[in-house]
């Protein structure tokens, strides 16, 4: 058997996979002790934790640290000179008509900032060597009297030449018992100070807690006696044993929602679809991402708290438009929902679990898409009573009735998601309309088939059980390493030897990281590098696979550059600017043996009444099924509601669907 357990802020899913038998749970999440969600999900599976083959994780707990700034009390050692970097942060200004504006605050004080003599030049040369007497006499004691639990070393250059941060790490590590040590060259060994500190610092912050949290969930299963692998997602779509990520917290910031883009990519691969949009609408927020060829779209920076993060991640955005999004009225009389969330306690309204704020769960019940006889999660019951109570309010500061305010903020939670959607694909330079749209969360398929009309997009595939995808997705994704190099070339025609040269050093390295870890070759490769046009301030990164890379030449680098940065900016093909390259990247991958599926619960003992729904400001005659009674090849016409155990899905008006034979839910606009 494999599980897969992922924590979200309002449920903890599980799905468990034992040859043709699945098994799905969705218990409510405890924020406050995140692990206990995922052991009462296991508990409610009735699974034997012995007879796991492969218990694979993902959770927000890193994310959490940081947003609740409730990681470990760390210091930062920097070059003589810098020890202000995380204060001074970049001179940029977010929002330049805000008088107030405020830098974000950094997680580590200017009391908490330390220096050490020394200085190592961008091309690697030693200026001013590190005094290891210096560090004995001064620095440990400093770090000794703060009782700090972590440190972070960013020494000025590093990336060039990790020796005096090797040389500091190996000191503190052994005068200072018990305190961890992240050195930058650890995390990421590119240029750019400021980024590459705050990362850092990030990596130092949630280390001990990830660690804490990894060796309770260790514990809890050595105590049921579990012999099997235990593995945890990272933010880039793979991945990693846990006693792996303890060492490399960092990775797995945004391991919840990177499982559910993997899980949806695989299960719309199965019926052919490889370019989406995926949406996942869970109970706190919607992330969005784009998957192209059949891989997800990777970042190489991202913020969290507005502090840069610069490891390769996802490129998922976020926006605060979740099942459990608060519905209110701002000081100037218009409608907002989110981003504050009602969570896992006390929840929706309709819950009956002590919400009395509307939100969009609440909105659903009004309307009639979560029908009153629902049981959510199959084991929530929903209260329309509550939930028309919570939107009254709403309604009479409108001037609507209660079933209009709750479609108004439906729609205004659709035009949020259209905007995200947005900035992922139009904004990269790609069309929304080549894509179809892959909603999955608790509440994605209810919102799938508006969001797609007003993108433009005709087709939208629903995957079997789109409540619990991240969780399936655990269970489908590889175990990947990423690792990166700045080393700044002019391409030119001497520039493929050098960067093949750099590529098999970092190939070397990864292949040696995956084996300690105890993951034997065969291995799969990816390559990346970051290119731009001289004088230009930031890069764009261009893929290759290893054959292109064996026979790497200046025109194919200048080619595929050009090509990728006339599609990201609408320009660049015709310039005759110089090319230079400034950082190469590799990505290691052990892939599954076999991927499992998912397919479609097989419950159709509920039957709904054709209770009408509420849309395009009326009341509409509304066909109900439960999710398992629509077989294969059957089509249905909307509007209608398929009511699932994990979610419930909305056939729009003007939509059509059919169940194909990878269990997918195939929907298509009706042409006019």
């Amino acid at each position: 058997m494999r599980v897969g357990v992922e924590v979200g802020g309002t449920f903890t899913d599980l799905v468990a996979i034992d040859n043709d038998r699945i098994a799905i749970t969705k218990v409510p999440s405890t924020p406050s002790a995140p692990e206990q969600g995922a052991f009462h999900a296991v508990s409610a599976a009735g699974l034997e934790v012995k007879g796991i083959k492969d218990f694979a994780h993902g959770s927000t707990v890193a994310t959490n640290a940081i947003l609740e700034r409730k990681g470990a009390k760390i210091a930062f050692v920097t070059t003589a000179g810098f020890r202000d970097l995380l204060q001074l942060q970049r001179h940029d200004r977010r929002n330049i008509y805000n008088l107030q504006y405020q830098k974000p605050e950094p997680i580590v004080p200017r009391s908490g900032s330390f220096e050490v003599n020394e200085r190592i030049l961008p091309d690697g040369s030693v200026l001013t060597a590190l005094s290891e007497a210096d560090v004995i006499k001064n620095l440990v004691p400093a770090l000794r009297a703060g009782s700090f639990r972590a440190v972070a070393v960013c020494l000025l250059n590093s990336y060039a030449n990790s020796e005096h941060e090797e040389k500091l790490g190996k000191l503190l590590r052994s005068h200072l018992p018990g305190v961890s040590v992240t050195c930058s060259t650890e995390v990421v060994r590119e240029f750019r100070e400021y980024e590459r500190a705050s990362t850092t610092a990030l990596s130092a912050y949630v280390q001990p807690v990830i660690a804490g949290y990894l060796s309770r969930f260790s514990q809890w299963l050595n105590d049921k006696t579990f012999d099997g692998q235990f593995t945890v997602m990272q933010s880039n779509g793979g991945l990693l044993p846990a006693e792996a990520m303890a060492r490399s917290a960092i990775t797995a910031l945004f391991s919840g929602p990177a499982a559910g883009v993997v899980g949806a990519a695989r299960l719309a691969a199965l019926s052919g679809y490889r370019n989406l949009i995926t949406f996942d609408m869970g109970g706190t927020s919607t992330d969005v991402s784009l998957v192209v060829d059949g891989e997800p779209s990777l970042a190489t920076e991202t913020e969290i708290d507005r502090l840069p993060l610069r490891t390769p991640v996802l490129d998922i955005v976020t926006v605060g438009a979740g099942g459990g999004s608060i519905v209110w009225i701002d000081d100037g009389g218009m409608l907002r929902v989110g981003p504050q969330s009602s969570g896992a306690t006390p929840g929706p309204a309709c819950y009956g679990k002590g919400g009395t704020l509307p939100t969009i769960t609440d909105a659903h019940v009004v309307c009639g898409a979560i029908h009153p006889d629902t049981q959510l999660g199959g084991r929530i019951k929903v209260d329309l009573d509550a939930a028309r109570k919570a939107f009254a309010p709403v309604a009479e500061a409108l001037k609507l009735s209660i079933e209009e305010a709750a479609e108004s903020a439906i729609r205004l939670a659709n035009a949020n998601i259209v905007r995200a959607i947005q900035l992922v694909s139009t904004e990269r330079g790609r069309d929304p309309r080549d894509y179809v749209i892959v909603p999955f969360g608790g509440a994605g398929s209810l919102h799938a088939t508006a969001v797609a009309t007003d993108l433009g997009v005709d087709k939208v595939v629903v995957p079997p059980n789109p409540g619990v995808i991240s969780a399936y997705g655990l269970l489908a994704s590889d175990c990947v390493k990423h690792d990166s190099l700045t080393h700044r070339i002019r391409l030119n025609a001497e520039a493929p030897a050098l960067v093949h040269k750099d590529f098999e050093k970092l190939r070397e390295s990864l292949q040696r990281q995956m084996e300690e870890i105890g993951l034997g070759a065969p291995y799969e490769w990816t390559y990346g590098i970051d290119m731009r046009f001289v004088g230009q301030a930031f890069e764009v990164t261009v893929y290759f696979d290893y054959e292109s890379i064996e026979n790497l030449t200046q025109d194919e680098m200048e080619r595929r550059f050009v090509d990728a940065h006339q599609r990201a900016f609408f320009h660049g093909a015709a310039s005759k600017r110089a090319i230079e390259i400034i950082c190469l990247r590799v990505a290691i991958r052990k892939k599954l043996a076999t991927v499992p599926r998912l397919m479609r619960e097989a419950n159709t003992s509920e039957h709904f009444s054709d209770a009408p729904l509420f849309s395009d400001w009326k009341w509409n005659e509304t066909k109900r099924l439960a999710d398992g009674l629509l077989k294969i090849g059957e089509s249905i016409k909307g509007p209608a509601v398929l009511h699932g155990t994990t979610a419930t899905v909305l056939v729009g008006v003007g939509w059509s669907g059919h169940i194909d034979e990878q269990d997918n839910l195939i929907l298509e606009k009706d042409k006019a």
